[in-house]
């Protein structure tokens, strides 16, 4: 049975980054956040969300996601009304990819992976953590966004103390670190287990 490996880390932290290695490395990635989007706009989810928020979160038959993140990321209620939409849908689209795969393990690479309990459907888990400075800088230059904008964003997630307590592997990433030789470290020990 493949063992589902769950990778998450705050905005900024690097997880796709670390993700990405996994992937040169041959292990399947799910990345639940990108799918999450696509997801946004089958028309089963999509007119939920317009049932929810209403027609004006449309734009071209598609859900206009900067209008919504301005709407859930000031509001908590709202942010847990579109999750309970979403994470059933990304959950079952997980399940079956998973049930493609072949390998020993795989990554299931999600950002809220604590706060949406899909943590517990993961038989082992790796935190990226960064300096919140750190983090911020890199989604100010990612993104092209305000302090303000990734600050709130942060908000809406768990603190990597939090994150690091219930995770089997915690991987820093300030910069200086070498994230080959800390994911080629996880990985042996993953494909031992």
């Amino acid at each position: 049975m493949t063992k589902i490996i769950g990778l998450t880390g705050g905005i900024g932290s690097g997880k796709t980054t670390v993700a990405k290695i996994f992937q040169q490395l041959g292990v399947p990635v799910y990345f639940a956040d990108e799918i999450g989007r696509e997801i946004l706009d089958t028309p089963e989810v999509r007119n939920k969300i317009a049932a929810l928020f209403g027609n004006q979160i449309l734009r071209n038959d598609a859900v206009d996601r900067t209008a919504l993140a301005q709407i859930v990321f000031n509001d908590a209620d709202k942010l847990r009304q579109l999750n309970s939409i979403v994470h059933p849908a990304v959950a079952a689209h997980f399940q079956q990819w998973v049930g493609q795969q072949t390998s020993g393990y795989v990554i299931k690479e999600a950002a809220i992976l604590f706060e949406s309990g899909s943590y517990k459907n993961c038989d082992e888990i790796i935190t990226v953590s960064a300096p919140v400075e750190t983090r911020i800088k890199r989604v100010i230059q990612r993104d092209n966004t305000t302090r303000e904008n990734v600050l709130s964003r942060m908000a809406n997630q768990w603190q990597d103390r939090d994150r690091e307590k219930l995770s089997n592997y915690v991987i820093l990433n300030s910069g200086s670190e070498n994230l080959e030789a800390k994911v080629m470290e996880i990985h042996k020990k993953l494909n031992n287990t």
